[in-house]
């Protein structure tokens, strides 16, 4: 079924306007509905990250980020849903054709999943097609809900009990490939932001995988085109910075809109005129600005390399990780300012500003952009011995 598809980020506009009026029932309802789903679905914004072989818009990570940042302005969890979809929809560049178009050639079909090894698979064979049996249970299931496909990391065991290891010297894990109706979804998510990403635990019992549906997503070599020289978790880290970028200028938007009519308790100037609201509207613009140009700066470059050298370097993975934790966490920081220059208002429900809060402080706690990575660039710009297979 061939699509056509609009521009991504005319399509974010789209998806933006018909979201923003409903930021409140997709908070109720802890995931998106699957109107709003199956509209980013129509509108192409999951097949960003498909090979354009199979039909998807291979687009260069910077659009994932101007995409997931304009949806972020009005919700952060609209947002996350639609970055993960395309961020999983990458996989299909690791599978021969005809496998990957059985799990992605379908338009309107989204996917979700979660690397984080959390499953076990043993090899087997079913009906003269060999595979693994796979048990498992994952969290952090983002957009499963509304999934038709859902991955899950999940580490080969050997038959003496402990996992094969890949040539990387760790231990192998494979990207397990199930049709929605073989996982059964678990109602845990239950929680202070991104409450409408649906993030989910999953789980499936004995399934069995074809080999042809677990790649490798570390030592398997994907269709060779520039976005797939990108590393799998590096693009995951964009689209995290992606989502938080949005929601630090949803806030300064917010703030501004809010400040020319507010005065404060116990002031006779409108916020907009006092000094402390001039000085951290301006450090949340410069934190924002600054982190995107220096996260645009990372993946462009890295874009180049991989266009004209068929590969980036670890550098250039060293940099995009650095890139993205930055900017999460200076996103974190703008939000911050801006949330409390809104005072009062700021915890109400019908401020922007609370909800932006909330999900920012759940986007600053994904494993991808933790302290943990300026421990591992730290030691490359240092020249300390590093294991560089998950940079």
């Amino acid at each position: 079924m061939a699509m056509s598809f609009p521009e991504p980020l005319v399509a974010a506009e789209t998806l933006a306007a018909l979201v923003a009026p409903r930021v409140d029932e997709i908070e109720a309802n802890r995931f998106l509905p699957q109107d709003i789903a199956d509209e980013a679905a129509r509108l192409g914004l999951h097949r960003m990250f498909i090979p354009a072989a199979l039909g998807g818009l291979e687009a260069h990570p910077m659009v994932l980020v101007d995409v997931a940042e304009r949806l972020a302005r009005v919700d952060g969890s609209t947002a996350w849903c639609v970055f993960i979809g395309a961020t999983s929809g990458m996989t299909a560049a690791f599978l021969k054709h005809d496998d990957a178009m059985a799990a992605f050639g379908d338009p309107m079909s989204i996917a979700a999943g979660v690397f984080a090894p959390r499953g076990k698979a043993v090899h087997a064979t079913e009906n003269g097609v060999a595979g693994y049996r796979v048990s498992g249970r994952w969290q952090w299931g983002s957009g499963s809900r509304n999934a038709r496909t859902i991955m899950g990391g999940a580490f080969i065991m050997g038959e003496d009990g402990k996992p094969e290891m890949s040539a990387e010297g760790i231990p192998q894990n494979r990207m397990m490939i199930f049709d929605a109706d073989q996982v059964t979804l678990h109602d845990t998510w239950r929680v202070s932001g991104l409450c409408g990403t649906g993030s989910t635990d999953f789980e499936v019992k004995d399934v069995f995988v074809p080999a042809a549906r677990a790649p490798s997503l570390i030592s398997d070599k994907p269709v060779n085109r520039p976005l797939y020289c990108f590393p799998t978790f590096g693009l995951l880290g964009i689209g995290i910075a992606a989502v938080t970028l949005g929601l630090a200028r949803g806030s300064i938007d917010a703030l501004i809109e809010l400040a020319g009519g507010k005065t404060p308790q116990g002031s006779s100037k409108p916020l907009a005129l006092r000094a402390k609201a001039q000085l951290d509207v301006s450090e949340a613009e410069a934190l924002t600005r600054s982190a995107r140009a220096y996260l645009k700066e990372t993946v462009d470059a890295a874009w180049a390399a991989a266009s004209s050298d068929g590969a980036i370097t670890v550098e250039h993975r060293r940099d995009i990780r650095l890139a993205t934790t930055h900017a999460v966490n200076a996103s974190a920081r703008a939000v911050d300012l801006m949330y409390t220059l809104g005072g009062g208002t700021s915890v109400y429900k019908t401020s922007p500003l609370q909800r932006h809060f909330r999900d920012v402080h759940v986007a600053t706690q994904h494993m991808m952009v933790s302290d943990a990575t300026y421990e591992l660039t730290g030691r490359l710009f240092l020249g300390v011995a590093t294991n560089t297979a998950m940079l």
